[in-house]
């Protein structure tokens, strides 16, 4: 997900994400890939996970559950921009068979936690390994993915262009390679009780995450449907499933820093707010202390399924 913090020691500008300025994690290009905080990682950690679209997980297994493969041999799982690890916590867990995990980030500190809090059997009790790769995830080709069963990502897709997003696309595609890509923002959030500037600040939010970021122009809310595009025209099936963020008073925390940052990304979008913005989380951040802000912060996942040979998709349907 797109989003710097307003805040000392953070990049200014995104507002899911809680990035630190250090040597880049848009875990995208090399150049300028802002690095996530730990500790906001974890913070967001249950939310992502009870977010996440399980209604995808059956088709998914179906489609990795090929019985050419031989006994006992793993499959491969590349999880870009892995951050600390969550997507693999959450998903190895949830799958049969061996698997062997490849992480990818720019942070090498990240990669050394994922890879530590990797779990280490799967949902029948086999072997879970891992190994990690410090680099750009916007380049792979089908080559890269050779041997791949598996491409997954968590709140990465909205940090794309729309030139990376087709050639990702392409690539899995060409490689026959399923991907499962989560919690992209979608660009509404409802917020209970209401208030005036809500609609001004989502709008200078969601111009934010659209805007161009060293030369490259980033999809923020658009990501999901530039995907689903890409992913049509190369003869693979597409499911996609709500997966909102549900923050209220169980998660003080976690709405109070998202809060900071949605508003801090608006005010960098549009300086002209920032008086305003500065009242507004005041306000906010009142409400989230006592208990009463509700917020609804929509995502969404999405599954592709490449077609096989024989003209089948796994047991998918778009």
């Amino acid at each position: 997900m797109a989003d710097h913090r307003a805040r000392p020691g953070r990049r200014p500008g995104t507002a899911a994400t809680g990035r630190t300025p250090r040597a880049p994690e848009d875990r995208v290009s090399t150049t300028e890939a802002p690095r996530y905080a730990p500790e906001w990682l974890e913070l967001r950690e249950g939310a992502d996970a009870a977010a996440r679209a399980a209604e995808l997980i059956e088709p998914l297994r179906r489609r990795l559950a090929d019985p050419a493969r031989p006994i006992g041999q793993a499959i491969v799982i590349r999880d870009l921009g892995c951050g600390s690890g969550s997507m693999g916590r959450w998903l190895a867990p949830r799958l049969d068979g061996p698997q062997h995990w490849v992480l990818h980030d720019h942070d090498p500190d990240l990669l050394d936690l994922a890879a530590e809090r990797m779990p280490t059997t799967a949902a029948d009790g086999s072997l879970v390994t891992v190994e990690t790769v410090r680099g750009d995830v916007t380049g792979l080709t089908a080559e890269n993915l050779a041997g791949t069963s598996l491409v997954t990502a968590s709140a990465l897709l909205d940090l794309f262009t729309r030139e990376e997003v087709d050639a990702l696309a392409a690539a899995c595609a060409r490689a026959g390679c399923p991907a499962l890509l989560a919690l992209s923002v979608m660009g509404r959030v409802e917020l209970e009780p209401a208030d005036p500037l809500d609609a001004e600040i989502t709008a200078a939010f969601n111009a934010h995450q659209r805007r161009e970021d060293h030369g490259r122009r980033l999809l923020g809310p658009d990501a999901v449907t530039a995907a689903c595009e890409a992913f049509d025209q190369l003869d693979t099936t597409v499911r996609v499933h709500s997966s909102p963020w549900q923050l209220d008073g169980e998660r003080r925390a976690l709405t109070a820093e998202w809060l900071r940052g949605w508003t801090g990304a608006a005010v960098e979008q549009r300086p002209d707010l920032a008086a305003r913005a500065e009242e507004y989380l005041r306000r906010r951040l009142e409400s989230c202390e006592a208990g009463e802000l509700r917020a609804v912060v929509h995502h969404s996942d999405l599954l592709a399924l490449p077609r096989q040979a024989g003209g089948t998709t796994g047991g998918a349907s778009s």
